[in-house]
């Protein structure tokens, strides 16, 4: 044996040895951790978050939901007036969904929607989407989250275009503080700064306009409806400044949800879709949020007279049981992209778990258990109740705005009206009020200084009575170490 030979030998001999040293010291360092939370910041990078804080502080670990509550490890109860992510309808540990799940799992885990593949559930679910649509609708395609739909949008408008032998009719209209979603090409629609810096982000050719929130973006003795007459000039000279011919769909939340629930000012959307039809520009409907019951009515674009060509959905499509998102496309967007697909011999873009089964059987169950129990009537009556009992707080010192439509508002915060003023970076308050809030037994969302509120679909006027009880403590706590 060569000198050679020994040192392979030895090398990889000793190799084993390092390995299981260097295993035998990450289970002794996971021994040492001892709770949850302690290896939640040891392991977990999360979304939406301050990294470098987080290592500090950990998380709140939620254990189990039940209806509107969940709960923290140590059993301490929590309203979730965020529906978790503006989505939990239904509330947590709806036994329908659960059965559902159970069902479709035991008959089929698994399939996908490939080279003419299909599957029952994904076949029926389309069915339904397409027919309670609240404008005629030709086909559903199926992803998994609404990033996931709003770039799969993207792409569909780019290879319509294309179809149509206009491949200079890729430029795209959104919104500044809009949120469609985080992967490159959504997140390009997205309008807010946060979601941008750093990524490099907005990629070319996506175009932002003014945000269409009256209180702070209106000129002084400026009406709604001529607020909503100044927008719609600011889209019809972007598309005249960018060339009709270049521009290939508006993209809108029929309101405006994570950039801090904006409600469109009055004749706003009327406004805006008689400039796209004088162009003959596609309307894209972001109904990720206010989709299945949200503002009282099944969809957005029905409580704000809209009339898109695309619609995307997701959340309360499943009440996030589990991700299924869903693009409805009419006629016109989908017959350009089919004679595409058939010169090319396919339309080359789909998910593993696109339609997934169990996902879409989840889905039939919210949508069936929303009719069945007439959600949509009930958040008219709540939600109207929760606008309300919001009002309540217009006069507290700390509350600059309050704002929002059915189940789903905002509580703007300032400490402007202070006296002296407090200095605050931008924010501060926002985060302020929110832990307050967490520490009193209802979880909402910090917006900047605006407070999020969308409590699950079945709460009644009792939870919304506590919400806005715990809410008004919370002021009052940050008053009091304001002042």
């Amino acid at each position: 044996m060569n000198w050679s030979d020994i040192g392979y030998n030895i090398r990889y001999a000793i190799t084993p040895m390092r390995r299981h040293r260097e295993y035998a010291q990450i289970m002794t360092d996971k021994t040492e951790d001892t709770t949850t939370e302690m290896r939640d910041a040891r392991y977990v990078m999360h979304p939406l978050t301050d990294a470098r804080a987080n290592l500090q502080s950990g998380s709140l670990i939620i254990d189990r939901g039940e209806g509107i509550h969940v709960y923290d490890l140590a059993g301490n109860r929590y309203i979730e007036a965020m529906a978790g992510l503006w989505s939990v309808g239904l509330g947590f540990s709806e036994p329908r969904l659960i059965e559902a799940a159970t069902r479709q799992m035991t008959r089929l885990p698994y399939y996908h929607a490939f080279t003419h593949k299909g599957h029952g559930p994904m076949v029926d679910l389309a069915e339904m989407l397409v027919t309670m649509a609240p404008v005629p609708m030709s086909k559903a395609f199926f992803t998994n989250s609404g990033s996931e739909a709003n770039d799969t949008v993207i792409k569909m408008l780019w290879y319509r275009a294309n179809a149509l032998g206009q491949p200079q009719r890729k430029k795209i209209i959104s919104r500044h503080r809009a949120y469609h979603g985080i992967t490159v090409a959504s997140g390009s629609l997205t309008g807010i700064t946060a979601n941008h810096t750093s990524f490099d982000l907005p990629l070319p050719g996506f175009l932002h306009l003014t945000t269409p929130h009256y209180r702070r973006e209106a000129r002084p003795g400026e009406s709604e409806e001529d607020f909503a007459t100044r927008l719609a000039q600011e889209l019809e000279d972007m598309i005249q400044r960018e060339g009709p011919e270049t521009i290939a769909a508006f993209y809108g939340e029929p309101v405006m949800g994570a950039g801090g629930v904006i409600v469109p000012p009055a004749t706003y959307w009327e406004k805006i879709q008689a400039v796209l039809a004088r162009h003959d520009i596609l309307l894209v409907a972001d109904e990720v949020i206010t989709g299945f019951g949200r503002t009282g009515r099944m969809f957005g674009c029905e409580t704000y007279g809209i009339k898109p060509d695309i619609m995307v959905l997701s959340k309360q499509i499943s009440s996030s049981y589990l991700p299924i998102s869903a693009i409805l496309l009419n006629e016109k967007v989908f017959e350009p992209i089919a004679d595409q697909t058939h010169a090319i011999g396919t339309f080359g873009h789909g998910f593993t778990g696109g339609g997934h089964p169990v996902a879409a059987a989840v889905a039939i169950e919210t949508i069936r258990i929303i009719r069945e129990r007439d959600l949509v009537a009930h958040v008219a009556e709540t939600g109207a109740w929760m606008q309300d009992r919001l009002a309540s707080l217009a006069d507290h010192p700390l509350v600059d705005e309050i704002r929002g439509v059915g189940l789903v508002a905002a509580v703007e915060l300032s400490a402007a009206m202070l006296s002296p003023a407090v200095p605050l970076a931008a924010g501060a308050l926002g985060k302020r009020a929110a832990l307050h809030l967490q520490n009193g037994g209802v979880i909402s969302r910090a917006m900047g200084d605006a407070l999020a509120l969308c409590p699950p679909m079945i709460i009644d006027r009792d939870g919304i009575d506590a919400i806005v009880a715990a809410l008004r403590h919370a002021l009052d706590r940050c008053l009091e170490e304001l002042a």
